[in-house]
């Protein structure tokens, strides 16, 4: 079997508001599972903390909408001023990265999204950003909206938390990690979900191609090759 084959073998589960660990962030995570139509959510915190997982796995029911910031701000302004709009479910992530026009498309469909709240046509909006509203380096009149309905500060994982996200990212993909191989992760690789989360991943497709058992050792050789973002990048 060629490396490629087994590195196309199991592709990353996808983030689900099931598979998301909320740690302290059970009322952001409890906000989204009941989120409907005429209500608005921002969530902030730190890059890590599982903003982008939240609005993916929001937006992947039916009638929902992702947006990301390397997406076009013309794809929002086309949202804004349509006619009749598609979604049940708009997702807006990084509000921080908009530039003006993108900017003037979400302060439309903010607007929008509150004429018609209370109607047949009202949709939900889900928002992410680094900071919180009134901080968030945006138009004033934009800024002020941001905080028009549900506001949460997500909070990082405790390493318990971290630990049981790990083991739970693994168990997704038939895996089993060793105390040792998950203390040391822990202990010496980064905080950041998104980042350890891509390293389980990675570790998965190293082993098949390696056809080693996940070890200690398999782990810091993979570290070693300097690969393990470019297997963690793999669909």
């Amino acid at each position: 079997m060629t490396q490629q084959l087994i590195l196309d073998l199991l592709p990353p589960p996808p983030p689900t508001l099931d598979n998301f660990v909320a740690g302290g962030n059970l009322q952001a995570l409890a906000a989204l599972q009941s989120c409907t139509p005429g209500r608005a959510i921002y969530l902030w915190g730190a890059p890590g903390v599982g903003r982008t997982h939240l609005l993916r796995a929001a937006s992947a029911q039916p009638g929902g909408f992702y947006f990301g910031s390397h997406d076009a701000p013309a794809t929002l302004k086309g949202i804004a001023t349509a006619d009749e709009l598609p979604y049940r479910l708009i997702a807006i992530d990084d509000v921080q990265h908009l530039d003006d026009a993108g900017q003037a498309a979400l302060f439309a469909l903010y607007n929008r999204w509150r004429e018609v709240a209370a109607t047949g046509k009202g949709y939900a909006l889900v928002l992410s950003g680094d900071r919180s509203p009134l901080a968030m380096p945006v138009r004033e009149d934009l800024r002020t909206r941001l905080g028009w309905d549900l506001v949460f500060r997500l909070e990082p994982l405790s390493d318990d938390e971290r630990a049981e996200a790990l083991r739970k990212r693994a168990d997704e993909r038939g895996l089993q990690l060793s105390p040792e191989v998950v203390g040391w992760v822990l202990t010496h690789y980064a905080r950041d979900m998104s980042r350890l989360s891509a390293l389980v991943d990675a570790l998965d497709r190293y082993s098949l191609e390696k056809q080693r058992a996940i070890t200690l050792p398999l782990l810091k050789d993979l570290l070693a090759s300097g690969q393990s973002d470019e297997y963690s990048d793999k669909p």
